[in-house]
């Protein structure tokens, strides 16, 4: 049985390639909030990159240090245009001597053969990670403690333990992320909703990556930002000391000149009709964007909580969906500082 006719079986409603809900959006909200859940993460694709000079290359491309990623961590990173544009971004961890990039599934065919059309010579080949790999994720006030209980220990932010048929990932806000074949997880699943998890959707996993104020660019946020709009470089996205890669010399100099004018911030707005692209207006903008919208999920108070990029001038001003006067949004905390 493939991982996709499971969750079928197991009560997953589908739209396209993304798991919608179980049971209904509120309830999975209110057990994320008092409980645990468990959520496939169907809309995140796997590139796998093996050879020997896989960290190499990926140094080359991408924002952040491989260089100092080992078997036991995990960091964010981003691909950009040469003009400093994010193209896509990732969680990188390792499998073995095997890199493994997660990223958003509508963009990974289209950015697995651009990098691959870069490789050349060098000893490394992309491929297409979804069928060895599946990946859910854990979070909610009792997902530490079921992690615990499940595997033995708890892995810290951005640390990657690896067990007999599964590895973990521990993310901000006590969140975790597993990987495992379509079989071991099949198993692991059935465990771990036998010890009272509450199934859920896409939904609920994107409002707790909201929560830890992570970014994720999809094919409505492509080529829009440089990552420091999106905040990539406060949570490990971003290494300024490292070599050239593309788009480098433009993050460098809007880093050390200081003139990153937009900021990613998490916001309330009373809709839910909110979308990843959507635009954003404030009342100096005289009918232009003052921003845009990067990830909404429902929140459980109603209405919807987003990552919106932003400009920072207009922030005091208010930011409004739809036009100047439409639905206000209200800041929120993220749970680190801005610079």
């Amino acid at each position: 049985m493939t991982w996709t006719a499971f969750l079928q079986q197991a009560g997953a409603q589908f739209e396209q390639h993304l798991v919608t809900h179980f049971t209904q959006t509120d309830t999975e909200l209110a057990a994320l909030e008092q409980n645990w859940v468990i959520c496939p993460l169907s809309q995140y694709g796997l590139i796998r990159f093996s050879g020997e000079d896989s960290q190499a290359f990926l140094q080359g491309q991408l924002s952040s240090d491989v260089r100092a990623l080992d078997v036991n961590t995990a960091q964010y990173s981003s691909y950009s245009t040469p003009k400093g544009r994010m193209l896509a971004s990732f969680l990188v961890s390792r499998q073995q001597d095997d890199y493994v990039l997660q990223i958003a599934a509508e963009l990974q065919a289209s950015i697995q053969k651009r990098l691959s059309m870069f490789i050349m010579r060098s000893k490394t080949k992309a491929s297409d990670a979804n069928a060895d790999w599946v990946q859910i994720g854990v979070a909610g006030p009792a997902a530490s403690g079921q992690i615990a209980a499940c595997f033995g220990s708890v892995p810290a932010a951005m640390a990657v333990q690896h067990h007999a048929n599964a590895s973990v990932i521990g993310l901000a806000g006590e969140r975790f992320q597993i990987m495992a074949s379509p079989e071991a997880m099949a198993t692991l699943w059935t465990e771990l909703i036998s010890k009272g998890a509450q199934a859920a959707g896409t939904p609920v996993w994107q409002l707790t990556e909201i929560r830890a104020g992570c970014p994720w660019v999809t094919g409505a946020t492509q080529e829009e930002f440089v990552p420091q709009m999106a905040n990539m470089e406060l949570i490990g996205g971003v290494n300024f000391k490292k070599g050239c890669y593309p788009g480098q010399e433009i993050v460098a100099r809007m880093q050390y000149l200081g003139k990153t004018k937009r900021r990613t911030y998490r916001m309330y707005v009373d809709s839910r009709d909110v979308l990843a692209g959507q635009d954003v207006y404030s009342s100096d903008s005289d009918g232009q964007a003052s921003g845009k919208i990067m990830l909404a999920a429902p929140s459980p108070q109603g209405g919807a909580e987003v990552l919106v990029v932003a400009q920072i001038a207009s922030l005091p001003l208010g930011l409004h969906l739809i036009d100047a006067n439409g639905p206000q949004l209200t800041q929120l905390n993220l749970p680190y500082a801005l610079n």
